[in-house]
Protein backbone atom coordinates (compact mmCIF):
# COMPACT_ATOMS: atom_id res chain seq x y z
CA UNK A 1 0.00 0.00 0.00
CA UNK A 2 1.55 3.32 -1.08
CA UNK A 3 2.13 6.10 1.40
CA UNK A 4 2.94 9.81 1.15
CA UNK A 5 6.69 9.20 1.42
CA UNK A 6 6.80 7.02 -1.70
CA UNK A 7 8.50 8.70 -4.63
CA UNK A 8 6.94 8.75 -8.06
CA UNK A 9 9.51 6.14 -9.11
CA UNK A 10 8.38 3.88 -6.25
CA UNK A 11 4.76 4.28 -7.32
CA UNK A 12 5.57 3.65 -10.98
CA UNK A 13 7.42 0.47 -10.01
CA UNK A 14 4.40 -0.52 -7.91
CA UNK A 15 2.05 0.02 -10.86
CA UNK A 16 4.34 -2.06 -13.08
CA UNK A 17 4.06 -4.85 -10.49
CA UNK A 18 0.28 -4.60 -10.71
CA UNK A 19 -0.48 -2.50 -7.62
CA UNK A 20 -3.57 -0.48 -8.55
CA UNK A 21 -3.20 1.60 -5.41
CA UNK A 22 0.11 2.91 -6.78
CA UNK A 23 -1.68 4.25 -9.86
CA UNK A 24 -4.33 5.83 -7.66
CA UNK A 25 -1.61 7.53 -5.61
CA UNK A 26 0.03 8.92 -8.76
CA UNK A 27 -3.32 10.25 -9.94
CA UNK A 28 -4.03 11.89 -6.58
CA UNK A 29 -0.56 13.44 -6.60
CA UNK A 30 -0.60 14.82 -10.16
CA UNK A 31 -4.20 15.20 -11.36
CA UNK A 32 -4.44 18.79 -10.09
CA UNK A 33 -1.35 19.87 -12.04
CA UNK A 34 -2.63 18.18 -15.19
CA UNK A 35 -6.06 19.79 -14.77
CA UNK A 36 -4.54 23.27 -14.26
CA UNK A 37 -2.34 22.82 -17.32
CA UNK A 38 -5.26 21.65 -19.49
CA UNK A 39 -7.46 24.46 -18.23
CA UNK A 40 -4.78 27.05 -18.96
CA UNK A 41 -4.08 25.51 -22.36
CA UNK A 42 -7.68 26.17 -23.36
CA UNK A 43 -9.73 23.12 -22.42
CA UNK A 44 -13.41 23.77 -21.78
CA UNK A 45 -14.06 23.72 -18.04
CA UNK A 46 -16.66 21.01 -18.52
CA UNK A 47 -14.14 18.82 -20.37
CA UNK A 48 -11.18 19.06 -18.01
CA UNK A 49 -12.15 16.08 -15.85
CA UNK A 50 -12.62 13.85 -18.90
CA UNK A 51 -9.33 15.06 -20.38
CA UNK A 52 -7.49 14.34 -17.13
CA UNK A 53 -8.96 10.82 -17.09
CA UNK A 54 -7.92 10.25 -20.72
CA UNK A 55 -4.45 11.60 -19.95
CA UNK A 56 -3.88 9.14 -17.12
CA UNK A 57 -5.45 6.30 -19.12
CA UNK A 58 -2.89 6.93 -21.89
CA UNK A 59 -0.06 7.39 -19.41
CA UNK A 60 -0.67 4.11 -17.63
CA UNK A 61 -1.19 2.30 -20.92
CA UNK A 62 2.25 3.53 -22.00
CA UNK A 63 4.03 3.53 -18.63
CA UNK A 64 6.77 1.32 -20.07
CA UNK A 65 7.86 4.24 -22.28
CA UNK A 66 8.54 6.43 -19.23
CA UNK A 67 12.32 6.38 -18.83
CA UNK A 68 12.75 8.99 -16.12
CA UNK A 69 14.38 11.60 -18.36
CA UNK A 70 11.89 14.07 -16.92
CA UNK A 71 9.67 13.98 -13.87
CA UNK A 72 6.50 11.92 -14.05
CA UNK A 73 4.49 15.13 -13.62
CA UNK A 74 6.07 16.76 -16.67
CA UNK A 75 5.74 13.56 -18.70
CA UNK A 76 2.05 13.19 -17.88
CA UNK A 77 1.42 16.90 -18.59
CA UNK A 78 2.97 16.41 -22.05
CA UNK A 79 0.57 13.51 -22.59
CA UNK A 80 -2.25 15.79 -21.46
CA UNK A 81 -1.17 18.36 -24.03
CA UNK A 82 -1.43 15.70 -26.74
CA UNK A 83 -4.84 14.59 -25.47
CA UNK A 84 -6.06 18.19 -25.69
CA UNK A 85 -4.68 18.61 -29.22
CA UNK A 86 -6.37 15.36 -30.28
CA UNK A 87 -9.65 16.60 -28.79
CA UNK A 88 -9.39 19.89 -30.66
CA UNK A 89 -8.68 18.08 -33.91
CA UNK A 90 -11.79 15.96 -33.37
CA UNK A 91 -13.98 18.94 -32.50
CA UNK A 92 -12.30 21.52 -34.73
CA UNK A 93 -12.88 24.21 -32.14
CA UNK A 94 -10.97 25.96 -29.38
CA UNK A 95 -12.20 27.82 -26.37
CA UNK A 96 -10.57 30.53 -24.32
CA UNK A 97 -10.60 30.28 -20.54
CA UNK A 98 -8.56 31.72 -17.67
CA UNK A 99 -4.80 31.02 -17.70
CA UNK A 100 -4.70 29.07 -14.48
CA UNK A 101 -8.32 28.39 -13.62
CA UNK A 102 -8.53 31.13 -11.04
CA UNK A 103 -9.96 34.59 -11.23
CA UNK A 104 -7.66 37.58 -11.20
CA UNK A 105 -10.48 39.56 -9.68
CA UNK A 106 -10.47 39.82 -5.91
CA UNK A 107 -13.82 39.80 -4.12
CA UNK A 108 -12.78 42.91 -2.20
CA UNK A 109 -12.23 44.86 -5.45
CA UNK A 110 -14.51 47.62 -6.49
CA UNK A 111 -16.65 46.87 -9.58
CA UNK A 112 -14.38 48.85 -11.93
CA UNK A 113 -11.22 47.07 -10.72
CA UNK A 114 -13.00 43.72 -10.97
CA UNK A 115 -14.06 44.51 -14.53
CA UNK A 116 -10.50 45.50 -15.42
CA UNK A 117 -9.12 42.27 -13.91
CA UNK A 118 -11.60 40.13 -15.84
CA UNK A 119 -10.72 41.95 -19.06
CA UNK A 120 -7.00 41.38 -18.46
CA UNK A 121 -7.73 37.71 -17.80
CA UNK A 122 -9.67 37.48 -21.08
CA UNK A 123 -6.88 39.15 -23.06
CA UNK A 124 -4.20 36.96 -21.51
CA UNK A 125 -6.14 33.77 -22.24
CA UNK A 126 -6.73 34.96 -25.81
CA UNK A 127 -3.02 35.70 -26.14
CA UNK A 128 -2.04 32.25 -24.84
CA UNK A 129 -4.38 30.65 -27.38
CA UNK A 130 -2.71 32.69 -30.13
CA UNK A 131 0.75 31.26 -29.38
CA UNK A 132 2.16 28.45 -31.49
CA UNK A 133 1.61 25.04 -29.87
CA UNK A 134 5.30 24.80 -28.88
CA UNK A 135 5.36 28.33 -27.44
CA UNK A 136 2.12 27.69 -25.55
CA UNK A 137 3.37 24.41 -24.07
CA UNK A 138 6.76 25.89 -23.09
CA UNK A 139 5.11 29.01 -21.64
CA UNK A 140 2.57 27.05 -19.58
CA UNK A 141 5.12 24.51 -18.35
CA UNK A 142 7.51 27.29 -17.32
CA UNK A 143 5.14 30.02 -16.08
CA UNK A 144 2.32 27.93 -14.66
CA UNK A 145 4.03 24.72 -13.58
CA UNK A 146 7.48 26.10 -12.75
CA UNK A 147 9.30 23.44 -14.79
CA UNK A 148 12.96 24.15 -15.59
CA UNK A 149 14.21 24.45 -19.17
CA UNK A 150 16.16 21.17 -19.12
CA UNK A 151 13.06 19.23 -18.19
CA UNK A 152 10.88 21.14 -20.68
CA UNK A 153 13.41 20.29 -23.38
CA UNK A 154 13.33 16.57 -22.54
CA UNK A 155 9.57 16.28 -22.51
CA UNK A 156 8.98 18.41 -25.63
CA UNK A 157 11.93 16.85 -27.48
CA UNK A 158 13.85 20.06 -28.03
CA UNK A 159 16.97 21.63 -26.55
CA UNK A 160 17.06 23.75 -23.39
CA UNK A 161 18.23 26.69 -25.52
CA UNK A 162 15.30 26.26 -27.89
CA UNK A 163 12.93 26.05 -24.90
CA UNK A 164 14.33 29.36 -23.62
CA UNK A 165 13.86 30.94 -27.04
CA UNK A 166 10.26 29.66 -27.29
CA UNK A 167 9.54 31.00 -23.81
CA UNK A 168 11.10 34.37 -24.63
CA UNK A 169 9.08 34.65 -27.85
CA UNK A 170 5.89 33.63 -26.04
CA UNK A 171 6.42 36.30 -23.37
CA UNK A 172 7.22 38.94 -26.00
CA UNK A 173 4.14 38.03 -28.00
CA UNK A 174 1.91 38.12 -24.93
CA UNK A 175 3.32 41.52 -23.94
CA UNK A 176 2.62 42.80 -27.45
CA UNK A 177 -0.91 41.38 -27.50
CA UNK A 178 -1.67 42.90 -24.11
CA UNK A 179 -0.17 46.30 -24.92
CA UNK A 180 -1.96 46.53 -28.29
CA UNK A 181 -5.28 45.68 -26.68
CA UNK A 182 -4.66 48.17 -23.88
CA UNK A 183 -4.12 50.95 -26.42
CA UNK A 184 -7.38 50.27 -28.29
Amino acid sequence: MPNDTDTDSDLIDGWRRGEESAAAALIRRHAGSVARFLHAAGADGDDVEDLVQETFFRAFRRIETFRGGSTFRTWVIAIGSNVLKDTWRKRSRQSVIPLDGRDFADESMDPFAESEAREMERRLAKGVQGLSPMQRDVFLLRAQQGVDYDEIAKVLRTSPGAARVHYHHAVQRLKKVLSVELET
